[in-house]
């Protein structure tokens, strides 16, 4: 196999240096050492890269992996140790005490009773440690030979860890100001969930550390609600539950694919939603059309006029014939004519469209 290029290695530094980045950022820097690709349009680029380098990681027992944050949805890479031993511990930043109020927060927030995966900040304080340290010999009294560091744990002292576990992403406070898992509790603790029997969204089949769960009491199937708005996104989609058959409810703020039977909308309504460049367009179609209306009234005006005045003419010609050829009072009988004829070929040449009496 090549060996890694910069580019692998670029990737790898932003990981491990700065921690999990979210997709967007993780895509930005992709494209920036990709010659601009982006890794929605080059998906099987974008794969081939992570993949070489688990290929290459997978010799260290590390891989690099997303996972979503189940409060809001969003995807995240990072790098993971996949063997959780004593070595691997040694790297580890924390205390044994920190480390056994981390292991009693990471418990109260799974097990919580509404699946809403927080605990508020009280709770998360008054967390005990004493039941997170192995005691090998369970013979004599175990509260006796806890170690001083865990029984003079104090409340300041847990504070202090609450508010680091925040800062380094292993705790993160939720939209409602509660205290839950951090990103690098999801990626790092996979393995964890499912080997304490966390149940799992019915969609992704992941944890269900924070998600919505059957109405019907006596069901225990969960999804995240993420999945449960691409489940149920097609309007023809059963919303029944997959383990008992119950009706699932809408999410606030879901569509519930209402419409008008003829699928046809409010004839105002449409109108006051229409932008106003279509309009001047529809004003502009209007107007014209009135011109073209009023060019066909005018051009049927004028041929009256242009046929009455043929008519007029052939008029005076004969009038002047009946002159030459007829006595005084014939001509001055032609002469009325003549005048009269004058008279009608001044009003055929009045404005098209106007009427004279």
């Amino acid at each position: 196999m090549a060996p890694l290029s910069w580019r692998h290695h670029t990737l790898l530094q932003a990981l491990l240096s700065r921690g999990p980045q979210s997709e967007r950022d993780f895509h930005a820097l992709f494209a920036a050492i990709s010659g601009g690709k982006n890794p929605a349009t080059n998906q099987h680029l974008f794969n081939d890269v992570l993949l070489k380098i688990n290929k290459e990681l997978s010799y260290l027992q590390f891989e690099l992996r997303a996972c979503i944050n189940q409060y809001d949805g969003t995807v995240y890479y990072g790098v993971v140790n996949n063997i959780a031993d004593e070595e691997s511990k040694l790297g580890s930043k924390y205390s044994v005490p920190q480390i056994a109020f981390y292991k009693g927060l990471l418990e109260a927030i799974v097990h919580e009773a509404g699946n809403d995966g927080s605990i508020t900040n009280i709770d998360a304080l008054n967390t005990r440690i004493e039941n997170q340290v192995v005691i090998a010999d369970s013979s004599q009294d175990s509260q006796s030979r806890l170690p001083t560091s865990i029984t003079n744990f104090s409340m300041s002292q847990k504070e202090k860890t609450l508010n680091e576990l925040i800062q380094d992403r292993w705790l993160s406070y939720t939209p409602t100001g509660k205290i839950g898992l951090g990103i690098r509790s999801f990626l790092d603790l996979r393995s964890w969930f499912r080997s304490n029997d966390i149940p799992s969204c019915e969609v992704c089949n992941e944890a269900g550390i924070k998600a919505t769960t059957c109405p019907n009491e006596g069901c225990n199937v969960r999804i995240h609600e993420y999945c449960l708005k691409k489940k149920f996104s097609q309007r023809k989609a059963s919303r029944a539950c997959h383990g008992c058959g119950t009706e699932w409810p809408r999410l606030e703020g879901e569509d519930d694919g209402t419409e008008d039977v003829n699928g046809t909308e409010d004839v105002n309504e449409s109108e006051d939603q229409v932008p106003s460049a279509n309009r001047r367009s529809k004003n502009r179609r209007k107007v014209k059309s009135e011109i073209l209306e009023e060019t066909e009234r005018t051009g049927s005006s004028a041929r009256m006029t242009r046929r009455s005045l043929r008519s007029a003419k052939a008029e005076a010609v004969e009038v002047a014939r009946e002159a030459a050829t007829a006595g005084p009072s014939q001509s001055t009988r032609a002469s009325k004519r003549r005048k009269s004829a004058g008279l009608h070929i001044c009003i055929a040449y009045g404005p098209a469209g106007v009427t004279y009496n």
